[in-house]
């Protein structure tokens, strides 16, 4: 068992099914996601099938399987971006990028991810590069905020 999942789990006590929600996102803020063998840890903890845990994880869409990328960019689909162009610039993060939306670049340097709203209508189009807002966007200037961040030029990473 992994030494920091061992010490998540001690915090919780052993087979209470109640705690699994929080352990789950213990162990997500640890690593960044639920790898398939931390579920098997908890299942043997909490005395539950994986299958069980993948269930209620997957029901959730504040878990993820998968690792994100160095440059997580979520993309905001909300009302108003979609009208001010959201498609337009999923579609340049998707070429520009070469993954779709759940996904993260082979060299886990990007990846994306789209989002109901963020609560920015007034800067529509949007995205959030980690902590960062890029706003009132458009397919000319994705190509550069894409290479400020592979160039190390932007100061916020």
């Amino acid at each position: 068992m992994d030494d920091r999942i061992s010490l998540i789990l001690s915090g919780y006590p052993r087979g209470h099914r109640d705690c699994l929600i929080p352990i789950l996102q213990d162990i997500q803020d640890q690593y960044g996601y639920l790898s398939e063998s931390s579920v098997i840890e908890v299942g043997q903890y909490l005395d539950l099938p994986s299958s069980k845990i993948f269930g209620l994880a997957s029901f959730y869409n504040q878990f993820r399987f998968e690792p994100r990328g160095r440059f997580h960019i979520s993309l905001c689909k909300g009302t108003s971006c979609h009208v001010a162009g959201a498609s337009e610039i999923a579609r340049e993060l998707e070429k520009k990028l070469k993954i779709g939306p759940g996904e993260t670049t082979r060299d886990g340097t990007f990846s994306l991810e789209l989002v109901a709203c963020m609560g920015a209508c007034h800067l529509a189009p949007l995205i959030r590069v980690n902590d960062n807002y890029h706003a009132k966007l458009s397919s000319r200037n994705i190509k550069g905020i894409i290479d400020s961040y592979i160039e190390g030029r932007n100061k916020y990473d």
